[in-house]
């Protein structure tokens, strides 16, 4: 049972148990699947200023602390017991295009060569993990939810905002995938 678990799913097993988290969340008690908003449940709960961002009773939203202390602890659990050891599947055609931007090491989830504290120090990898993680959590903030808010929870509702935002983030990804990230490895 454990090397089934350890081994890829294809999209249409993962995919459909992803979206069945919608309608159980409804059905067993109308709650909303996001995983942004728990950033604000935290800081509601853990600072004690008089901001009205924060002002909201968050005791309401501690199922979604626990959905995603839940998901932290899979992933602490994965990496640990149901990690492959082989090499990370990549198509041959990214591999050599990394390859000429000095990536060249897929023994984790992350490439090495760009996910680690002394690349933080360079401007690569201050541009990819500081000023993108600033501009991942501003976009979450700015469109009202993250993807699996969106693109899970607001089109699975027929949400007209959640299909903008979903449209956004697929032409923001390909754009970022395609023109901006090749700038940014090149430095």
């Amino acid at each position: 049972m454990v090397e089934i678990i350890k081994q890829p799913w294809p999209w249409y097993v993962a995919g459909p148990l992803i979206g069945l988290t919608v309608p159980v969340l409804l059905i067993l008690g109308n709650k909303s699947f996001g995983i942004s908003s728990s950033l604000r449940h935290i800081c509601a709960a853990c600072i004690p200023a008089n901001i009205g961002f924060f002002k909201y009773d968050w005791k309401k939203e501690l199922w979604n602390l626990f959905f995603v202390f839940g998901i932290l602890l899979g992933g602490v659990i994965a990496s640990q017991f149901l990690m492959n050891p082989g090499e990370i599947s990549i198509n041959p055609n990214l591999k050599a295009e990394l390859a000429t931007y000095g990536i060249t090491d897929y023994s984790n989830l992350v490439p090495a060569q760009m996910m680690n504290f002394a690349s933080l120090l360079t401007p690569k990898g201050f541009i990819t993990m500081v000023v993108g993680g600033f501009l991942v959590g501003f976009g979450t903030r700015y469109a009202g939810g993250c993807t699996s808010g969106h693109a899970i929870m607001g089109l699975a509702n027929l949400q007209l905002p959640s299909l903008v935002a979903t449209i956004c983030f697929m032409a923001g990804g390909f754009l970022m995938a395609n023109v901006i990230l090749p700038v940014i490895l090149s430095l």
